[in-house]
């Protein structure tokens, strides 16, 4: 069975970064009109959100499309959490100094240091700091009929693994985003129950491995 996830992880052991479920959803001002003001304060949002998600992919190598259920934390610069219900359980979490990716069916933790597992990724664009004009070309796109207003990134880098990043706003949140990589593939997010600014517990971000799962990886320096 093939993941398609935060991380892309083939059950032959090999981990690939996904462009998929990478992003930080955050509040919009409410009377930003274009889909650059709604970008542009989106990026200067800071604080915790809360999302309910559904993600799917398609391309070439699929007869449909996978689907796959969950939820997700936020905060923000570099803190996130994945949660993966359906078709099956994963959790993908960043602390600020690791990356841990759990396979439940697979009693397996890969851990990696976050700088090195993330890159110039849209975990990176989205979770982080800022400086997105610095790493990609950004620009507004037409009127797609879905009452969203959407913004193109083009990653200046050639060496990011996607091709091409799309957010879709609507007046308080980030509401959608597809992601196409190298081999064409096409993977959608779409956002409900979708809570900013709230305050989460100290804890939420934390991960301990649970005991007799197998450990992949070390942590990264204190």
């Amino acid at each position: 069975m093939l993941s398609f996830k935060f991380l892309c992880f083939y059950r032959d052991g090999l981990i690939r970064l996904s462009v998929a479920g990478l992003l930080f959803v955050g509040a919009v001002s409410a009377f930003a009109g274009s889909a650059t003001d709604r970008f542009n304060a989106f990026f200067a949002t800071k604080g915790a959100m809360r999302a309910d998600f559904v993600q799917t992919v398609q391309g070439a190598a699929f007869v449909q499309p996978e689907e796959s259920r969950g939820t997700l934390l936020m905060q923000r610069p570099g803190k996130f959490r994945w949660d993966y219900r359906l078709p099956y359980e994963q959790q993908i979490i960043a602390d600020g100094k690791q990356l841990w990716i759990y396979d439940v069916d697979l009693e397996q933790v890969i851990v990696k240091p976050l700088d090195k597992a993330l890159g110039d990724t849209p975990a990176l664009l989205l979770s982080g700091d800022g400086g997105v004009e610095q790493r990609f070309d950004i620009k507004e796109l037409s009127d797609r009929g879905d009452g969203l207003l959407w913004v193109q990134l083009l990653p200046k880098q050639t060496d990011t693994g996607f091709t091409t990043v799309k957010l879709g706003f609507d007046k308080q949140h980030l509401r959608s985003m597809e992601l196409v990589d190298g081999f064409e593939q096409v993977t959608k997010l779409i956002f409900t129950n979708v809570e900013t600014g709230i305050k989460l517990p100290a804890d939420s971000f934390d991960f301990v491995p649970p005991k007799g799962v197998d450990v992949i990886g070390g942590k990264a320096e204190e």
